[in-house]
């Protein structure tokens, strides 16, 4: 039969702070002093951990503290276990604060072009605690990874006025659309264009699914005007987009913001409405939003820093 295990010890962490101390003072009414109580429950204390550890910590007489050399032992392990601990409540601030932890941020290719990188150069200084894991990835994907918390937020392109429902949102850039052109191409000499000059043209498009809003207000825009788009290519990202342009294979709508992305062989015009008034067609507008579904402190500190940083306004969480 097996001999019951004797528990170890539990040693409170009071008690190794008022050893450190008398260790420190080698004098029981200056520790007793320090650690704000009275000197006879610090002398009774010191005694209480010496029986439970087995080991005299210090050598008494009526004029002096010394400590013995099984405490001069121990005095750096207490020492180092006291900062181990003060350590635990900093970081443990630092989570529920956000200044520390792990944000895992998703992003379409445009924000590329923009905004993204100053504001993760200028997070990561000013919040050095906390890891900004960055994704690439199509909204799409994006709304996969937010529903099974594979990501905590993702800056997603959408047309303007769409709310991604159960999402909340903040919205950090306005942008009209513009046409990317093979710099070869006859219109490439116009520096503005009208839309009736545009609609023949074959289309390089990325598949509905990826921005279903800015799809549908692109297809939108031909369709109001009795018109048919032709797909010539379907890509995903929108510098493979500029490339297949570049190659000729036909114009594309792209965000203002693309044009950073200074491909050789493409061109960008912005392209006015057709029609007057009530019958007017307009050339949609794109929006660049941070969605988010859960909040954690982390996330909470990257929405008050851009908030800071954003220029465009905030929207309330969607239904």
């Amino acid at each position: 039969m097996n001999k019951p295990t004797t528990p170890e010890p539990w040693i409170e962490l009071r008690l190794w702070r008022q050893f450190v101390t008398v260790a420190e003072e080698l004098h029981f009414g200056r520790a007793a002093q320090r650690l704000h109580m009275t000197q006879p429950p610090l002398t009774q204390a010191i005694a209480q951990l010496e029986r439970s550890l087995g080991v005299m910590l210090f050598a008494r007489t009526k004029r002096s503290v010394q400590i013995t050399p099984q405490g001069r032992v121990l005095l750096p392990q207490a020492q180092a276990l006291l900062q181990q601990a003060k350590a635990v409540v900093l970081d443990a601030r630092a989570l529920a604060g956000g200044e520390s932890g792990r944000l895992r941020l998703a992003f379409v290719s445009t924000v590329g072009f923009s905004i993204l990188p100053p504001w993760v150069m200028a997070f990561r200084q000013e919040f050095p605690g906390v890891r900004l894991d960055l994704v690439e990835a199509t909204g799409d994907v994006q709304l996969q990874q937010l529903n099974s918390d594979g990501i905590d937020a993702g800056f997603i392109l959408h047309a303007s006025g769409f709310a991604v429902p159960g999402l909340q949102r903040l919205t950090v850039a306005q942008e009209p659309l513009v046409l990317a052109l093979p710099e070869s191409h006859p219109l490439a000499l116009r520096k503005s264009l009208h839309l009736q000059e545009v609609w023949a043209q074959p289309l390089v498009s990325f598949p509905r699914r990826i921005v279903p809003s800015l799809y549908d207000a692109i297809f939108g825009l031909y369709q109001a005007a009795g018109q048919l788009p032709v797909v010539a290519q379907e890509a995903i990202q929108m510098q493979t987009i500029v490339n297949l342009v570049s190659a000729g294979l036909g114009v594309a709508w792209v965000p203002a913001s693309v044009q950073h992305f200074q491909r050789s062989g493409v061109v960008y015009r912005q392209v006015q409405g057709a029609g007057r008034g009530s019958e007017r067609i307009a050339v949609p507008a794109c929006e660049t939003s941070l969605v988010w579904q859960r909040s954690s402190p982390a996330l909470d500190r990257f929405m008050s820093f851009a908030n800071v940083h954003n220029a465009v306004h905030a929207d309330t969480p969607s239904n």
